[in-house]
């Protein structure tokens, strides 16, 4: 409940700013990712919406990636405020 207050407060402030940003791109999916898991909680057999899970999850994860390379400490704070837990490193 306090996370999704949270990240509404986040979307608010977010609809001023570039909708093209990394930052934003990343939040949204982050939305998309959060409702798609608490629907496949109800729904276990849906695997299309798993699918559409997993490239989501991809594409953040490539956007991460870009982040953390172009702009370190943006990254970190993206990553603290949407509460991700960072990739593991190989």
């Amino acid at each position: 409940m306090v996370k999704n207050l949270f990240i509404s407060v986040i979307s608010q402030e977010e609809k001023k700013e570039n909708r093209g940003s990394v930052e934003f791109q990343v939040f949204s999916f982050t939305n998309k990712i959060r409702r798609l898991t608490s629907h496949l909680e109800l729904h276990r057999k849906d695997y299309l919406s798993q699918r559409g899970l997993r490239k989501i999850l991809g594409k953040r994860q490539r956007l991460l990636a870009y982040l953390s390379k172009k702009n370190r400490v943006r990254y970190k704070e993206l990553i603290s405020q949407l509460d991700i837990r960072e990739p593991k490193t190989r």
